[in-house]
């Protein structure tokens, strides 16, 4: 039990609340209400499969950081709990897991599988190189709801872009935030991120603005798709999470960026399935 639960740590399986939603509502939308059980359930299984394997390669190939930094000391390899080696084996079963779901969609998924794969598979080594890896974290989240389309229509629409633009901004824009507090850390260790490259301050104004850009998109979406009135009141919720989200963190405090603030991002992915649902039985 205790290495079923080193892997549970090590793959953050709490985070799925950030991926899974915009999956579901996703489908919901392309299927303009309930999409098939069946469906669903493998769309399920292919994202858990892909975000477990993208999340513990990220960890595996930033261990040598991870460990230096006194706020990771939970994580289980860091800990010890996880040996590399069984990092890399569960990489391969995660990967297999979601292979096979995908196999039972639509023939399309199957093909556009490396399209999706390819982002969560670079995303941990862009901090190497680029500070613009917070967006590719926001495209490889985005992955999920594409998938979820694709799975039940076969194809890609301009509303399914539009959805995963905004879910991108979002959730980049969100890892930039978090990730501004380790400005100093970054810069002594040679990685990038958008706090190196404009300051932890000049990060915090731009996810502002990127963070306005993402709710735009979910206005947008709504507007393409003729959503009932209901819809919005998600965009108002999450609209007004992320507000409250960036009125409690400073480019000199950041006290209050806790786990409780990584989670309370969830209100958004939430909001925006549940009053996506109900917009569309109204």
């Amino acid at each position: 039990m205790a290495k079923i639960g080193a892997h549970i740590n090590n793959i953050a399986l709490h985070h799925m609340v950030f991926a899974l939603p915009f999956a579901y509502m996703s489908a919901f939308l392309a299927a303009g209400g309930m999409p098939p059980l069946a469906e669903l359930f493998w769309i399920t299984v292919a994202i858990a499969g892909a975000r477990s394997a993208a999340l513990a390669l990220d960890n595996l190939a930033d261990l040598k950081y991870d460990r230096q930094q006194p706020r990771l000391a939970s994580r289980a390899m860091v800990r010890g709990d996880l040996k590399p080696r069984e990092a890399k084996l569960s990489i391969v079963i995660y990967l297999i897991v979601c292979l096979a779901a995908v196999a039972q969609l639509r023939p399309i998924c199957l093909m556009l599988l490396p399209v999706a794969v390819v982002p969560f598979l670079i995303y941990p080594y862009t901090k190497r190189f680029t500070f613009l890896c917070h967006l590719v974290l926001g495209i490889a989240i985005s992955m999920a709801p594409a998938g979820s389309w694709v799975a039940v229509t076969g194809e890609i629409s301009l509303p399914t872009v539009v959805l995963c633009l905004a879910v991108a901004l979002w959730i980049g824009a969100f890892d930039a935030v978090y990730g501004s507090q380790d400005e100093a850390f970054d810069r002594s260790q040679g990685l990038h991120s958008l706090a190196t490259q404009f300051t932890a301050k000049g990060a915090l104004l731009i996810c502002r603005f990127v963070h306005a850009v993402s709710i735009a998109c979910f206005f947008w979406l709504g507007h393409l798709l003729a959503l009932h009135w209901i819809y919005y009141i998600g965009v108002g919720v999450a609209a007004g999470t992320l507000v409250y989200q960036h009125s409690i963190v400073r480019a000199d405090d950041y006290s209050r960026v806790t786990q409780v603030y990584f989670m309370r991002n969830g209100i958004v992915s939430i909001a925006m399935l549940l009053f996506t649902v109900v917009s569309l039985y109204l």
